[in-house]
């Protein structure tokens, strides 16, 4: 189950959500069948469980149940805030188990529980979100590589702003009678950004000058609307000179002779590539027609497909 952007719920409705501090790692399913087993999945499906050797443990905790639960796996900085940066060093190490457990003494992933479907034979997808949640807290899941966070009801604007102050990427306000509805984007689960980022699908890029003679000066962003890759702006700030370089070798590999946007947007010396690159991206406002205004590059974003980013 997928939250869609939006603001915060009006005060006078904000006691029907309950508000969990937004994750900024990877989404996982955990699949428990009560014989000392574990599979962690990825929102696509793919078997994880052997990137993540800390999360192991987790079966012997858990005992004789068995249930699937929903989660998300971080990488904690120094202040315990989840770094998605941090945590990239991890993903993608599912085929190479030797290098994902000297990985996991470098930099420790965390899994942080907010959902059960599943529990001891029942399905629990029916069940509005208020129980769910207190049949998770009631299993007591608190361990050296995983937890149940906080949520509070009500009080989003005091939610709000300490995530705020704390540097947090936001908060998910989740009405307390929603059901679970597997694999769908529900508006009864609401994702609130501090900051206002856009996740954009890379289609092009031009050519940097002077010391960024060989590299990307700014790449050309869209987002999907019904099906077509739409322009959204030119983001030529907030990459190192490593991540620009990196960032260098992926168009590279990407390139094509065909514009991907539905119109061609009026860059001189546009470079097209495939889209399949996904980032998300500061901005402080949209333009009438949608485009970013002052577009800041955040992050790349290899969890999401590009004909879905959140």
């Amino acid at each position: 189950m997928l939250a869609t952007p939006g603001p915060l719920p009006p005060a006078a409705a904000e006691n029907q959500y309950a508000f969990e501090v937004k994750q900024d790692g990877q989404r996982a399913m955990i699949y428990l069948p009560g014989d000392g087993t574990i599979r962690v999945r990825a929102r696509q499906g793919t078997d994880i469980t052997t990137a993540y050797p800390e999360l192991l443990p987790l079966a012997d905790a858990f005992g004789a149940h068995s249930a699937v639960l929903d989660g998300e796996i971080v990488a904690p900085d120094e202040q315990g805030r989840s770094d998605f940066e941090r945590l990239q060093q991890r993903m993608g190490l599912a085929d190479s188990p030797a290098k994902a457990a000297r990985m996991a003494t470098r930099v420790p992933a965390r899994l942080m529980l907010f959902d059960v479907v599943y529990l001891d034979g029942r399905l629990l997808t029916g069940l509005p979100y208020r129980e769910r949640r207190q049949l998770l807290e009631g299993l007591g899941l608190a361990g050296p590589a995983w937890s149940t966070p906080a949520a509070i009801t009500g009080h989003g604007a005091q939610a709000w702003e300490m995530a705020r102050e704390a540097g947090l990427e936001g908060l998910i306000a989740k009405r307390l009678t929603s059901r679970y509805e597997p694999g769908a984007r529900s508006k009864s689960w609401v994702k609130i950004k501090v900051h206002r980022l856009a996740d954009v699908v890379i289609g092009g890029w031009v050519p940097g000058h002077g010391r960024l003679t060989g590299l990307p000066g700014a790449v050309l962003v869209g987002e999907r609307h019904d099906g077509l890759l739409h322009y959204a702006g030119s983001v030529g700030t907030g990459w190192s000179h490593t991540e620009r370089a990196r960032l260098a070798g992926l168009l590279q590999v990407a390139a094509t002779d065909a514009c991907p946007f539905a119109q061609v947007p009026p860059v001189t010396g546009a470079r097209w590539v495939l889209p399949r690159l996904v980032g998300e991206v500061r901005y402080t406002s949209r333009t009438r027609a949608g485009r970013l205004r002052h577009p800041s590059w955040h992050r790349l974003r290899p969890d999401l497909a590009t004909d879905d980013p959140t």
